[in-house]
């Protein structure tokens, strides 16, 4: 099962992907904000590949990177160790009693249960340090 038929929203990044996304293995992590809404955990990454046959606008601008906001809403438990500068994640989304991530590297781990989980934000950019 892959990862984007666990989101509640998925057609944006079926539509980008054409319905195959890239693993959520070895993302950058950008950022995990915890909001009293929901309560919510929100985990911004960039995803390892940039989708064969982007949007017309991102491939006019140049972009080469697509980054994404998993919003985990209802989160009924968190646990943090560690956590560092330029995070190479690898990342599990997996559904039992509730859905649960796993956010796993070297300097850092996250494990996380909530209700739900929804892509919050999609977008694109131009990251100078790849290809």
């Amino acid at each position: 099962m892959s990862w984007n038929s666990l989101l509640h929203n998925p057609e944006g990044i079926t539509a980008v992907y054409g319905g195959d996304p890239p693993d959520l293995s070895g993302v950058r992590l950008r950022e995990l904000t915890l909001h009293e809404d929901g309560p919510t955990l929100t985990v911004r990454l960039d995803l390892p590949a940039y989708p064969n046959q982007p949007p017309r606008k991102w491939a006019a601008q140049g972009f080469n990177t697509v980054q994404i906001e998993l919003s985990l809403s209802g989160l009924r438990s968190i646990e943090l160790e560690g956590f560092a500068s330029e995070v190479t994640a690898d990342v599990f989304l997996s559904e039992g009693d509730g859905i649960a991530v796993d956010i796993t590297s070297p300097h850092t781990r996250v494990q996380a249960v909530a209700d739900t989980v929804y892509m919050a934000k999609l977008t694109a950019y131009t990251d100078e340090s790849r290809p």
